[in-house]
């Protein structure tokens, strides 16, 4: 294998964690690099709809009319900016080479008339103003969230997201959005199979009406996440602590990619994006499935579970969420601890486990699962504690969950 192919694929494997986002034109070894490791695998991955594409170099096809003038833009600024390079290096290298001293050429000093003065100051000044009002007419655009027809809170956790459907046709839905395990397991076995939506499939994608204004309040549990769709042309930091807000409206129907673009932690290229954007009955229909089926699973957390029953809904919530780390034989691996034969896990103090989960350790190698419900995290921790070698035939109880919670 020649030094250049060793090259592209180290290059590659490096870089096969990084969604193939667009890539800006201001940063040509940024070009250069994803060019390369996308050139790779050309024969074998073909472009995705709504995401990366095969040596892609410019931005993802817009999708609503706020990418559109983004796209705008970009183009107008690079094409002004070109321009200007031209015409004041091909004057100065102009006149180096015209008045150089090989040719006998004695330097002098010229007059400064006003007229010059005024030149290069006035000329400038209405360039960055002709830059400055296209660029802030976008810029405000963005930031009106007024009228929407659906409003989402967007919650960035370590490592996935959370979606509340608060406003509008859909209110009360919730459910957590994580990388699928299928994408994780190739991911681990460090050959991963080529395909076209590599690390960017989830389990369960956002769901939207087509033509629909809907207001993103973005916010965090942990630590700083941002959350962006290039072919909306939105990227909304999502902070802990603090409630920030944007906005798009889908023009078209579709599957549509992005991925967290704030380094948020050693699980940051495993938090995807994924919003379906579908028409108004394809969306009424599936607000009704999503309610119904949050119906069938709500809880009562002061129920009292046989040891069977947990483990069996354990099973699943552990499949869903744990496994990716832990692994399906709770064996971890590498820095993630196992479960099976755990100390905490067969504790007798039930709590400290329950503790783990609400809370997470390790500075957030283990991220807190708050989030689960009661049900879940009893469900899940009774599953550890009666599987692989755990067999304590011990239960936790949702209420223990519910106490530790306060």
């Amino acid at each position: 294998m020649s030094k250049f192919n060793r090259f592209n694929k180290l290059l590659h494997t490096e870089l096969s964690s990084v969604p193939r986002l667009a890539v800006p034109l201001g940063s040509l070894m940024t070009s250069v690099s994803l060019w390369l490791s996308t050139s790779v695998y050309a024969a074998s991955v073909g472009d995705l709809p709504g995401g990366p594409a095969v040596n892609q170099l410019n931005f993802a096809p817009a999708a609503t009319k706020i990418a559109e003038e983004i796209h705008w833009m970009h183009w107008f600024l690079l094409v002004l900016c070109s321009v200007i390079f031209v015409l004041v290096f091909g004057a100065m290298f102009y006149s180096i080479f015209k008045h150089r001293k090989s040719v006998g050429h004695k330097s002098q000093e010229l007059p400064e008339p006003l007229w010059v003065e005024l030149g290069w100051t006035i000329v400038p000044l209405f360039i960055v103003i002709g830059m400055a009002l296209p660029a802030t007419k976008v810029v405000v655009a963005q930031k009106d969230t007024t009228n929407a027809d659906i409003t989402i809170k967007t919650t960035g956790m370590q490592w996935k997201w959370g979606y509340d459907y608060l406003k509008g046709e859909g209110e009360g839905i919730s459910f957590i959005s994580t990388l699928d395990n299928e994408h994780r397991l190739m991911s681990n076995s460090g050959k991963p199979a080529p395909t076209d939506n590599y690390l960017l499939k989830v389990d369960n994608p956002m769901v939207v009406p087509v033509g629909k204004k809907v207001r993103m309040i973005t916010t965090a549990n942990d630590v700083i996440h941002a959350w962006m769709i290039p072919a909306f042309g939105v990227k909304q930091d999502a902070i802990p602590g603090f409630v920030r807000d944007a906005w798009f409206r889908a023009e078209k129907t579709g599957d549509f990619y992005g991925q967290c673009a704030e380094l948020c932690g050693k699980e940051h290229a495993y938090m995807p994006i994924h919003v379906k954007v579908v028409t108004a009955e394809e969306y009424t229909a599936w607000v009704q499935a999503q309610k119904a089926a949050m119906a069938a699973k709500a809880d009562d957390p002061t129920k009292v579970w046989e040891v069977a029953d947990l483990v069996k809904r354990g099973a699943s919530v552990y499949a869903a969420n744990c496994a990716a780390c832990h692994q399906a034989n709770g064996k971890g691996a590498g820095p993630i601890k196992p479960l099976d034969g755990s100390a905490v896990v067969l504790d007798a103090d039930q709590n400290k486990v329950i503790n783990v989960l609400l809370n997470g350790q390790g500075g957030g190698s283990m991220p807190a699962w708050k989030q689960l419900s009661d049900t879940e995290i009893a469900a899940v921790i009774t599953y550890a504690k009666n599987s692989w070698s755990n067999k304590t035939d011990k239960a936790v109880q949702p209420s223990a969950v519910v106490a530790a919670r306060k």
